[in-house]
Parts: structure tokens; sequence; C-alpha cells
């Protein structure tokens, strides 16, 4: 069980590399519809293996605007962004250090939440699983068990709970939000034979995802997915996918479980630079 902390200040902060724009979204960059919890506005966020932390805001129309850095993490292996207050909007991440520390970066500030995290091999959250007020975030550890752990106002986290086993058949997954069209967050999750499987989200706690839902093959093409909502500003939560060459790709959210995203569209290059994408 990993240890909590909360309150406790980081010792590991971060080196400023310079100023950051202003990256406080617009309404333009938002798009037609307000974010909210089913379909947020996340930056995505990109790590060089010296550290160096970049971030990229939508423009709204499917697309990023050019990368913004301020700070340098050089003990960060990885990290979930989050919205604690279920606004839609990004608004603090949980850093997972290199000695399995989980520190929350909010308001500029480090916390120490927890410690032992150096057994997870995948971290993310998909948003809010059975209705609370803040969000969970969900861990996969070395056995292949999914486990969930809520998070309280102060950023500190509940006793895990499990899910189940057997994730480890899957070398990717991920999820931000709603991908089936009843405001509860889903998740997708790659296997090893390229295929991607959908988890539709039940709002139950105690199975908080129903049987999963096959979506299609062929996507071992891609070495790195991920979520950050609404990318488009269409009001649906969307799929990121960046190929060996760097491309990244947008998959659109249709909001249908039957067919849930669109046919991809390239919206950028050079992407493979980032040894880890958020």
């Amino acid at each position: 069980m990993a240890a909590a902390a909360a309150g406790t200040a980081a010792a590991d902060a971060p080196v400023a590399s310079g100023p950051a724009k202003n990256i406080t979204p617009s309404a333009a960059m938002v798009g037609e519809h307000k974010p909210t919890p089913a379909a947020p506005f996340f930056l995505l966020s990109a790590i060089l293996p010296s550290g160096q932390l970049y971030v990229y805001m939508p423009d709204g129309k499917g697309g990023f605007d050019a990368r913004s850095g301020a700070y340098v993490w050089p003990h960060l292996k990885y990290a979930v962004s989050i919205d604690p207050d279920q606004t839609g909007y990004q608004d603090g991440s949980y850093h997972v250090m290199d000695d399995g520390t989980v520190n929350l970066w909010r308001n500029a500030r480090l916390t120490r939440v927890a410690t032992g995290w150096g057994r997870y091999s995948s971290v993310f959250s998909p948003g809010t699983l059975g209705g609370a007020k803040h969000p969970d975030v969900l861990a996969r550890d070395s056995q292949g068990v999914l486990w969930r752990f809520q998070t309280k106002a102060d950023g500190s986290l509940a006793p895990r709970v499990k899910i189940g086993a057997g994730w480890n058949q899957y070398t990717q997954i991920t999820g931000l939000g709603d991908l089936t069209g009843d405001s509860k967050p889903d998740i997708v999750a790659r296997n090893g034979q390229g295929v991607l499987w959908l988890y539709k989200g039940t709002g139950n706690l105690r199975k908080p995802f129903a049987s999963r839902v096959r979506v299609g093959g062929g996507w071992n093409q891609f070495n790195r997915l991920v979520a950050t909502g609404d990318v488009d500003g269409d009001g649906r939560s969307d799929l990121l996918a960046r190929d060996p060459k760097g491309n990244l790709w947008l998959y659109k959210g249709t909001g249908k479980a039957s067919s849930p995203f669109k046919t991809r569209v390239k919206i950028g290059s050079a992407f493979n630079q980032y040894r880890d994408l958020f």
C-alpha cells in the first residue's frame, strides 16, 4: 500500500528554464463547447529525456498551438494530469518520480502525497468513475492488477481499491472523459496484437467498467496513446496517438460506443523527441 503523506512539501522542486507564455485558455482555444468533466480541456504535456517539460495548448480546431516550456524535472518518471474540482479544465498533475514518490503539482507548488509507486507500470486519470467530487487515478502494477485511487480535496489519495487482474495483457491503457455519449468516463486499452478495446464506464464503483468491446486492429503502429479530453472543441473526448516517426495523430471522438472514433487526422510531427506524453 502506498503510504500517504499529504501536506508534506516535496524537496525535488523543478528547475526553471525560462518564462512560459500564458497558458490560460481563451474562448477560441476551447472551441464551441464549454469544457465539462465528460469532455474536458487539458493541455498536451511532453517531456524530453533531459526532463525539460513542454506544454501544447489545444487550438479548439483539432490541433495544438506552438509549445511552451518553463521547467525541467530531472527525476520525473511519468505524470498524470488532473481536474481536481471537476470544472472541465486541467488544474494540476501528479508526478511519479524515479524513486517511486508521488508529488502533487498544483498552484505552482509541489506536495508529496505518496511513496512506493515504483510498482506501477501505467498510471492515468480518466475522470470520476463513481460520481465523487474529485477524480480517480488508475494504476496498473507489475502483476497486471488495476487499482483505483480516489483523490481528495487536498490532493491526498485514499487507500487503493482493486478493480481487477489481467491488465498486463495490454501495452497501452488510457482515457479521459466520455467516449460513448453517456457522460461517464471510459478507457481504452491496446493488447500485444495491436487490438484496441473499449471499456465503457458504468458509474458503479464496485464494477466501474463494462465488459470490453473491440474497437479495431492495427494499433501497434503507435508507440504512445494519450488522452487529453476534447481536442477539437466539439464537446466529445478524443484520442491522440504517436507513431515511431514522431507523427501525432488525432482520433476525434464520435460519442458512439459502436464506433467511438472517426478516421485519424495528422496534427503534428517531431513528437518522437519526447520520452513521454501525458
